[in-house]
């Protein structure tokens, strides 16, 4: 097999990568710091992008290029041309949906590259659903799910076990699934989260925060039912401030977005009922100023996330990269980045038991409630527990040689783990490892012949064969219709209702030396124009052949 280049094309739609859209995801952010990464990375000579338009194209390129440390070609590869992949390798997508993208390839050669793609949250329908389809597509052992923490790990093999459990169980048979899943952590810009004193000084006193405060700071979505319900955090805030020894105010930033005015004025008004002892600031963390140089303000870090959409949490790892020791939930991706009592806090959590909340199921499959709303009855059977976090609290606020020396241990956890310079290594040996796979591996489901790539998408001249009296043949002879003239063909050339579709057909240049040969020869059979102009493309010749037959441009010589 030839040796392709240690790369991927990258599967690319704005919304994947955009972190300057209304709204700001986290699975945004780390698409743009993967790109980047990657772009700083690349070793080879082209950047292969795979898109659905010259425009998200060119959108691309402008994200790109500011990055560049040399020059490259760029190459667009559309998904008309994704046969084109393998000569890449590799195609690397934003998301979980492998699914299609395999089907895609199955049209063309299943061993030509391998398909790569991330997990970012999969509580939603959607992302269940996109892991679930996994085991109905053509997915090879050369592909890969790369899981950002061993916790989403886990949710995805439980989802690829029952699934497979109930298809094996209807069909009456064994579900097998050999796709790679791969443990990749997210990855940060440490140097850009590097301290600077000058920032903190600047934003402390434009909000009028002396030296001797403490700043406690969260970052991210502001969003009570899909990120990290606030209340815990002031409640806990409001128990450590009457026990700390501390005599400098204790200042709460939380910079971050609302959803919209009813969730500010909530958090406003929620922050005064069960805080009232702190200073609490709202900092608009879209501005990517502000969200630059906050980080060099705060004093310790807190992210107290209870929801299932979360999986990973990148927001921890810009902290210790800036410095500053975290208090966090002991939830999901956070278990594994953070280490407690080294970096921080891991403040713990509780659940129901299993099989509590199948109405809450139920009801989202069939739409009575939304995605916002199921994960937010779930969030409100979340604990944290709040006298954990006041202790973790009031041991760090009241002690800075502790708060010190967690940030340092934490920062230097992020330059050693969780840069991307290191994090990127990963993604090369991953599918570098790939295309060793593609080279020894047995293929899953290879098309038998005659069955369609795709059944449920078939050549409609297969699934509909018996609809017609029969079918053009290699034996059929043809010749001009007596009613074809210059001006005949022009109305035809012209006219959108005859000239439709014009692209899938061979190009009137070649149709008029059809033409031609027929008022030379005057009657010729299909194998002769198979011959002469279907060598690169029988099919189109065939289908160029019908559409003449239509509009009785030919004839059938009978």
């Amino acid at each position: 097999m030839i040796q392709k280049q240690q790369g991927s094309a990258i599967y690319y739609s704005p919304d994947g990568y955009n972190t300057q859209g209304k709204r700001l995801l986290g699975r945004q952010s780390a698409g743009e710091g993967f790109l980047k990464a990657y772009i700083e990375s690349h070793q080879g000579d082209t950047l292969y992008c795979y898109g659905d338009s010259d425009n998200d194209f060119r959108h691309f390129q402008q994200l790109v290029i500011p990055w560049l440390k040399k020059s490259f070609n760029f190459q667009l590869i559309t998904k008309t041309q994704s046969y084109q992949l393998a000569e890449v390798g590799n195609l690397y997508l934003p998301g979980p949906s492998l699914a299609d993208f395999a089907w895609q390839r199955r049209f063309y050669d299943q061993r030509g590259y391998s398909i790569c793609g991330i997990t970012h949250t999969i509580a939603s329908k959607e992302a269940i659903g996109s892991i679930g389809n996994l085991l109905m597509a053509p997915i090879q052992p050369w592909d890969a799910l790369i899981c950002t923490s061993n916790a989403v790990k886990v949710a995805v093999e439980k989802i690829l076990y029952d699934w497979g459990e109930y298809l094996g169980q209807r069909f009456n048979s064994k579900i097998n699934l050999d796709l790679q899943l791969p443990i990749i952590p997210l990855g940060v810009d440490a140097e850009k989260f590097q301290f600077n004193s000058e920032f903190r000084n600047t934003i402390r006193e434009r909000l009028n925060i002396a030296e001797e405060d403490i700043v406690v700071l969260f970052v991210g979505r502001l969003i009570f039912y899909a990120k990290a319900h606030p209340v815990p955090m002031y409640l806990a805030l409001e128990k450590a401030v009457k026990q700390i020894s501390h005599k400098g105010k204790i200042v709460l930033i939380q910079c971050g977005w609302f959803e919209d005015e009813r969730e500010e004025a909530s958090f406003i008004e929620s922050a005064k009922e069960f805080a009232p002892s702190i200073s609490y600031i709202f900092l608009n963390g879209k501005n990517p100023e502000i969200r630059q140089k906050i980080w060099s303000a705060g004093d310790i870090f807190i992210s107290l996330a209870d929801n299932i959409q979360e999986t990973f949490g990148l927001t921890p790892i810009e902290a210790m990269a800036a410095g500053l020791p975290v208090i966090v939930s002991d939830w999901n991706g956070y278990q594994e980045s953070i280490r407690h009592e080294i970096d921080g806090f891991r403040i713990s959590t509780m659940i129901p038991s299993e099989n509590n909340a199948l109405d809450l199921a139920h009801n989202y499959h069939i739409d009575q409630i939304n995605y916002s709303t199921y994960i937010a009855h779930a969030c409100f059977a979340t604990m944290i527990d709040i006298d954990e976090c006041t202790t973790a609290l009031v041991k760090l606020i009241d002690n800075p040689d502790m708060r010190k020396k967690m940030g340092e241990n934490g920062k230097q956890r992020v330059q050693d783990i969780y840069d991307w310079q290191n994090v990127i290594k990963s993604y090369h040996q991953l599918w570098k490892e790939l295309e060793e796979i593609r080279n020894i591996k047995e293929m899953s489901v290879p098309i038998k012949n005659g069955n369609p790539p795709y059944p449920l998408c078939d050549d409609p001249f297969n699934l509909f064969n018996h609809y017609s009296t029969a079918h053009l043949s290699p034996e059929i002879n043809l010749k001009l219709s007596s009613i074809v003239d210059d001006n005949f063909l022009k109305k035809i050339r012209t006219m959108w209702t005859t000239n439709f579709g014009n692209n899938y057909r061979l190009s009137n240049q070649i149709i008029d030396r059809i033409i031609n040969d027929l008022k030379t020869h005057k009657i010729l059979n299909v194998a002769y124009f198979i011959a002469v102009y279907g060598q690169e493309n029988s099919n189109i010749l065939i289908r160029t052949l019908m559409y003449l037959l239509k509009f009785n441009i030919l004839i059938i010589d009978s």
